[in-house]
């Protein structure tokens, strides 16, 4: 048996909550998706809110992955010790709240998925996110394990995909907001894409207004940013995974506009 796994990229600002919420039923009835995880550490543009939170879960969501910005709104923080369906990365310290992992059951068994994230220019005080991933695939039984690698590097990203080949069903990246091109089956099995992009305006700098990105590289004072105007776009990845294996055995890059 086989089940379609859809990754949604970095869901940025209202435009990308607002497309979301149009597209994602069907998305996931075209594509026969049997399990969604979205990652929503953009949603405020920095950061997410519970109620924006809310929001991804009502669009079709079954998890939501997070990010560096996880800490950027402080009301957050009870609401990650609160809902299980929402990670943050599991290689912050341990005294932060919420999880890095969770398992979930579902019609074809149990599914774990696991939110990390590199180390390459992020300072986040985090441990090694691959020494993290091997404590957490040793205390795994389900053979369904999926991972959000949210990571500036494509060269981290890639490194952890080969370094959970044979372990992960699929390791897909996060973070830069731009879809690369490489999806597809590892060596031993393991679904994988450098990065599966952004959900948001489709005319932005990595969703943020162009004019005000133009400034900040010409040496403007540094403001909030702004989410750019216009019609959005979502951008994920479909991992074809046989339920008996765990083993991937297809992947789709996916843009919908």
């Amino acid at each position: 048996m086989t089940v379609n796994i859809l990754a949604v990229g970095d869901v940025c600002g209202k435009t990308g909550i607002d497309f979301l919420t149009q597209n994602l039923s069907a998305v996931k009835k075209t594509y026969n998706i049997a399990f969604t995880v979205v990652n929503g550490e953009n949603a405020n543009v920095v950061g997410i809110t519970p109620a924006q939170a809310e929001n991804i879960f009502s669009a079709g969501a079954d998890v939501i992955t997070l990010g560096n910005h996880t800490w950027a709104r402080y009301e957050l923080k009870e609401y990650l010790d609160a809902n299980k369906r929402i990670l943050r990365p599991a290689n912050f310290a341990l005294c932060c709240p919420g999880m890095g992992h969770g398992v979930y059951k579902t019609p074809f068994g149990e599914v774990a998925v696991i939110n990390i994230m590199g180390r390459f220019t992020l300072d986040a005080n985090t441990d090694n996110p691959f020494y993290v991933a091997d404590e957490i695939f040793s205390s795994l039984e389900t053979k369904l394990v999926f991972v959000d690698m949210h990571a500036e590097a494509t060269s981290e990203k890639a490194a952890m995909g080969f370094y959970l080949d044979g372990r992960a069903s699929a390791v897909w990246g996060t973070h830069t907001h731009v879809q690369t091109s490489d999806s597809g089956v590892l060596p031993q099995g393991t679904g994988f894409i450098t990065d599966i992009g952004m959900t948001g305006p489709a005319v932005s700098v990595l969703g943020i207004d162009p004019q005000q990105s133009v400034e900040k590289f010409l040496g403007e004072p540094p403001r909030r940013y702004e989410s750019a105007e216009g019609p959005g776009k979502m951008e994920g990845a479909v991992f074809t995974i046989d339920t008996e294996t765990g083993k991937c055995v297809k992947v789709e890059a996916l843009r919908i506009t």
